[in-house]
């Protein structure tokens, strides 16, 4: 009897275990934290629209790393291409100018440069005929543009071998040309140059540079861009949490693989020491991936190319990344959760080679952490938000992370300011109540944005924009994060946004979870004068009429100009119960 009985114990208590972990991977916390994050975008990986600047001293900064380019024969009048695509000859017999007439820049130096074409071919020779048929790059030619003294976008095409290409008739492009003479409309070797995209991503910042200054500019980038007065300020505004943007060769820091160059992992180190000192929240978002998981700069793709997850290569080298990070970081109280992998683009990311991925990244935080939440980014291009959920649902301390924004897709491009408010509460709210469910994973917008494609929107109009995300995003079950905290473009700045527009990302929730505590610290002779103690360690002051922060500590006295102290006042009762209202003394 007594067996029976110690047996049916340990059964009840190894049922309870599994429900708790089970209610605490698949449905809403019990604790009452919920991130409202900001993203530290542009800091640890480059993304050149965010910070321009950086790109300023580059020798021949238009002929960087991907950059797509377009010539048009003077004497054809039609541009040059690489037949279907690659794997054949380069003709120059197209009228309009597309993916297959352009062609993606490999920067070897300021000067010299590889040519790809659409289909991943390099630019060669066979014989003096032009043609796109290796898919190595040490088997092509390389080449410098020459451009026109007077004239940037009058250029000729100098091969390695010391000839020209030319355009002798549509179909037949030539390497055979070594003097010439003038920039004639009748010379076949001069072409007009269209520079069709642009890319400025970490690959192309520091490959440009080159690695000694490309090591001086990063460190001076890293050492100012993100301070820990901004920890500071974020703390104050009422957000708990950051998420931060890193690339895949901070595991190899001091020397990461060419180009990139070391350094970034120290300021990683910062934040974390920072994030303590304020008492925030880390979410690590592995934003850049070998090989790129979409092709595009903020993954530091070379040339728009996408190869990550194609071998099992690419994915054991992402899993030891994320081994790294949380061995490193696992015992800071301020790691909050992991993201294994940022913006993977369907279809070349496969859901299988995804999902691989994913139980093995998943492990690589569980064998350090289990405390750690694990953030699993929906793929973009999917037509199936829940397609992650039967992997999910069987992960601890799982998360989902959708992206919205009201941009990029060509259904935005005339809406009003209402209809993009009500695209937010109504289709937005859809999509998000549609991903959040009881028993399966919690749910983050990991990033979003109050910027539109309306032009001539008041400040009245963006508080509101702001306000109906904060609203509709707050619903979601882990959280959310604002892109971005510094930006050369305003409302894509958090910061910008708080200092200047009045966004206040704390007073917007009707619910009380979303909310944060509060102390009253009463003066001991004067029980109506009081602080304001937040849950964040800081008390609330009131700077000016219009600004109340929480961004003061270790206060003494209670004198008259002291903006932390206030009066509290009775006023009437509602519902029988008395109400107290703060104020300013």
């Amino acid at each position: 009897m007594m067996t029976s009985y110690v047996n049916l114990k340990i059964w009840l208590l190894n049922f309870v275990t599994l429900f708790s972990m089970f209610t605490m991977s698949h449905g809403i916390r019990a604790k009452a934290f919920r991130v409202r994050a900001v993203n530290l975008g542009g800091w640890l990986v480059t993304e050149g629209w965010m910070k321009p600047s950086l790109f300023d001293g580059i020798p021949n900064k238009d002929f960087l790393d991907g950059t797509g380019l377009q010539f048009k024969s003077v004497t054809t009048q039609k541009y040059l291409c690489a037949e279907s695509g690659g794997g054949t000859i380069i003709v120059a017999n197209r009228s309009a100018a597309s993916g297959w007439e352009t062609f993606s820049l490999w920067r070897l130096n300021e000067s010299t440069f590889r040519f790809r074409v659409f289909n991943k071919q390099f630019v060669g020779l066979d014989g003096i005929n032009v043609v796109a048929v290796s898919n190595i790059s040490t088997d092509s030619l390389t080449f410098h543009v020459v451009k026109e003294s007077d004239n940037s976008n009058r250029v000729r095409i100098k091969a390695s071998n010391g000839f020209f290409l030319q355009a002798k008739t549509e179909d037949l492009v030539t390497a055979d040309v070594s003097e010439v003479n003038g920039w004639g409309d009748d010379d076949p070797s001069v072409f007009v140059m269209k520079i069709g995209k642009r890319m400025q991503g970490e690959f192309q910042v520091t490959h440009g540079y080159g690695p000694t200054k490309a090591a001086q500019v990063m460190k001076e980038h890293w050492s100012t861009f993100i301070v820990e007065h901004d920890f500071k300020f974020i703390a104050s505004n009422g957000l708990n949490a950051v998420r931060i943007p890193i690339g895949w060769w901070i595991a190899s820091d001091p020397t990461p693989p060419a180009p990139y160059v070391g350094g970034s992992l120290n300021a990683l180190d910062n934040a974390f020491l920072w994030a303590q000192k304020y008492k925030l929240k880390i979410i690590l978002d592995l934003h850049a991936a070998p090989g790129s998981q979409n092709g595009f700069e903020h993954s530091s793709s070379r040339d728009g190319s996408q190869e990550w997850g194609k071998t099992d290569e690419t994915i054991q080298q992402t899993v030891q990344v994320i081994d790294f990070l949380t061995t490193r970081y696992a015992r800071s109280p301020s790691l909050y959760a992991v993201e294994l992998i940022n913006e993977p683009l369907s279809p070349g990311v496969t859901l299988e080679a995804l999902n691989k991925y994913y139980k093995a990244g998943y492990e690589a935080v569980r064998k350090h952490s289990s405390t750690a939440y694990v953030v699993l980014s929906n793929r973009l291009g999917s037509s199936n938000p829940k397609e992650l959920f039967p992997l999910a649902n069987g992960l601890w301390k799982s998360v989902i992370d959708v992206h919205y924004y009201n941009l990029f897709q060509d259904v935005f491009n005339d809406m009003t300011v209402q209809q993009n408010i009500d695209f937010i509460n109504n289709n937005r709210s859809t999509e998000l109540t549609f991903v959040t469910t009881s028993n399966g994973p919690l749910t983050f917008v990991g990033e979003w944005v109050a910027e539109w494609q309306v032009s001539g929107a008041t400040k009245e109009d963006y508080q509101r924009f702001a306000r109906a995300q904060l609203d509709v995003y707050g619903r979601a079950t882990f959280g959310w994060a604002y892109w971005a905290f510094k930006n050369v473009n305003n409302h894509w700045s958090l910061e910008w946004m708080i200092k200047n527009e009045g966004i206040n990302v704390v007073a917007v929730s009707n619910t009380w979870i979303h909310s944060a505590t509060f102390h009253i610290v009463k003066e001991s002779d004067n029980s109506s004068r009081v602080r304001i103690n937040a849950c964040n360690g800081y008390f609330l002051q009131a700077k000016t009429e219009e600004e109340v922060t929480t961004d003061v500590s270790g206060m003494s006295g209670w004198e008259e100009d002291d903006p932390t102290v206030f009066v509290r006042c009775k006023v009437a009762k509602k519902n029988s119960k008395s109400q107290t209202v703060m104020g300013p003394q």
